[in-house]
């Protein structure tokens, strides 16, 4: 895990972590960090957080991202329509059954090489083999799985099946439309993977636990980010 070069930068690394991890933890615009931290004497510029955000923010989700425990072998699949510019785009996005984001990626098409594509890098990134990977009723997964040859994993039976896909689109929709939509396809993939990692640390079932184990879990993850982005 690299340390987090802050060297050259005029304010301290302290507000610069604080900053990048109030956009992406929290459904804020640049502006609202911008005014949370002129609230606390900090005068910096919104344009200043969108730097740091994409300077910094990419670097501290893959310490992040080597920081996490494996994820659930039961992995669920979907796509949702973004239009950028004016263009129909599709997230393709990959989460495990207790919600942790595994992959996510951008393009115009959404068609069966562009599928075989992702659940091949998907495969590819994660410590752990799929006991199941859960779709919709979208036909080019089905043949996608047959090509890799890995077709008995395959589970699908109708949306409710992947509610939990459907649901985690719902944190990614909030962002959408505070940002007015995405500008790029390449700044959105840029955002998002940096988003996922961020969410995946923080993001906490509160009605599932006890205060107590709450409290531990934000201490891990505090722990964990305080790790990920240590100055060098």
């Amino acid at each position: 895990m690299r340390p987090v070069s802050f060297k050259r930068h005029r304010f301290p690394a302290e507000v610069i972590r604080y900053a990048v991890w109030l956009y992406c933890r929290f459904t804020m615009s640049l502006r609202d960090v911008e005014e949370l931290l002129a609230q606390r004497g900090i005068e910096v510029s919104y344009e200043t957080i969108r730097c740091w955000v994409n300077k910094f923010g990419p670097q501290i989700a893959e310490n992040l991202r080597k920081r996490r425990p494996p994820p659930s072998p039961r992995w669920h699949l979907d796509e949702v329509v973004c239009k950028i510019g004016g263009m129909r785009m599709y997230l393709w996005r990959a989460v495990d059954d207790e919600g942790e984001v595994l992959d996510l990626f951008m393009t115009r098409r959404r068609d069966t090489i562009t599928a075989m594509r992702f659940l091949a890098t998907l495969i590819g990134n994660q410590p752990v083999w799929p006991e199941s990977i859960t779709t919709d009723g979208f036909k080019s997964y089905a043949l996608a799985l047959r090509l890799l040859g890995i077709e008995d994993l395959h589970r699908t039976g109708g949306r409710r099946n992947n509610n939990r896909a459907e649901n985690s689109h719902l944190p990614i929709r909030r962002r959408e439309r505070k940002m007015q939509r995405f500008k790029s396809a390449a700044s959105a993939q840029r955002f998002l993977t940096t988003h996922a990692a961020i969410y995946n640390t923080f993001n906490t079932q509160t009605h599932l636990v006890s205060r107590n184990t709450l409290r531990l879990f934000r201490g891990g993850a505090q722990a964990a980010w305080n790790a990920a982005t240590a100055a060098s």
